[in-house]
């Protein structure tokens, strides 16, 4: 458990999950740190990524069986040396109410960063105060690892960032949600309005007068599950039944269309260099909003590299471009990374984008 703040920059405790691993490092210089974000893993605090690597599998009831997916990357990259700091984000792990404050680009940041730093000041490790520290995370995730690049200059300006990778992030919120609708993760629309109430505790009374029945259980059921529960429980669902209002009208409008405006990433220039990859035809996680936020960082002069992954489009509302895709990729983002620990250069393609 560390300290960290949340969406408003109030004092909160995040937990997450050190490895130190059993090789050595390899590479050139001190052992690096990996900062790690992972996708989402549901909204209940059993689904948080630090209990599922105490647990290996979860299971509770019914579907609310989860595992936690990216335990394969993690292991591979210990397995070369990288030293690893899982955080499970604000909220999330955390005995209370509260949801956690999910695609919440502040929160998100602010605890990966701070992760690091936990990870710096813990007693027993062979982390180095100015070893280099990369940030890593998957959609949900990519989000946090991009947002922490934004914020590192001012919140974090005395770690030593080397580089950051997102895969399939969610650079605009706003702009994911018609994806969701009919989706098999329709569910993830039920974290989204929980993170938006858990961020802003003001705007609950208002969400819930313009939700149906259906929308009132949809928010209160799946704050107890995990994705595959709330997979099952909400699949291929149409979103305008959870609302009694039209919802292109309701985020297109103050307060929440502010508020979803406040998430996107793609504002500031980031601390280091920052490698994007996305599949063309993601239909879960806009590929045109991240290349947007690639572009808007090389007009401010960032090193970027944006990598398209090609998979064709299959079984679009079962989100098969967006699981495999990480794994296609793996091999080139975990090389990416590896460069920049090493002090090599980089290929930036903002000419491309």
């Amino acid at each position: 458990m560390y300290r960290s703040t949340d969406a408003h920059g109030k004092p909160v405790a995040v937990t997450g999950t050190y490895i130190e691993p059993d090789v050595p490092w390899p590479g050139n210089g001190p052992r690096p740190l990996l900062a790690y974000a992972t996708g989402p893993y549901g909204a209940g605090e059993q689904c948080a990524p630090s209990r599922l690597f105490d647990q290996g599998i979860h299971f509770s009831q019914g579907f609310d069986l989860t595992l936690n997916v990216e335990e394969g990357f993690i292991a591979t990259l210990l397995a070369r040396g990288y030293a690893i700091m899982v955080t499970d984000g604000v909220g999330m792990g955390i005995h209370g109410p509260d949801s956690p404050q999910w695609l919440n680009r502040v929160a998100a940041g602010t605890a990966l960063i701070d992760a690091a730093r936990a990870a710096k000041k813990l007693p027993g490790t062979s982390l180095e105060p100015d070893g280099p520290v990369a940030f890593w995370g998957y959609a949900s995730g990519g989000q946090a690892s991009l947002s922490a690049a934004e914020l590192a200059s001012t919140y974090g300006p005395e770690l030593n960032i080397v580089g950051t990778f997102a895969d399939a992030p969610v650079t605009d919120v706003a702009e994911a949600i018609p994806d969701i609708d009919g989706n098999f993760l329709a569910v993830l629309a039920a974290y989204l309005v929980r993170g938006i109430i858990a961020a802003y505790p003001q705007t609950e009374q208002p969400i819930r007068d313009v939700l149906t029945p259906r929308g009132l259980q949809m928010l209160d059921w799946s704050g107890h599950t995990c994705l595959l529960q709330g997979g099952v429980d909400y699949a291929f669902r149409h979103l305008e039944f959870w609302f009694n209002t039209d919802l292109n009208a309701l985020v297109s409008n103050d307060p929440f269309k502010s508020l979803l405006a406040a998430q996107r990433v793609g504002n500031i220039k980031p601390k280091g260099p920052v490698y994007i990859t996305h599949n063309r035809w993601d239909p879960l996680i806009p590929y045109h909003a991240a290349r947007e936020t690639a572009q808007d960082w090389c007009a401010m002069g960032a090193d970027v590299q944006l990598w398209t992954n090609e998979e064709p489009p299959l079984f679009n509302k079962l989100d098969i471009d967006n699981l495999l895709q990480p794994y296609v990729d793996g091999e080139r983002s975990m090389a990416w990374v590896a460069d920049r620990f090493n002090g090599l250069p980089t290929t930036p393609n903002c000419g491309q984008i």
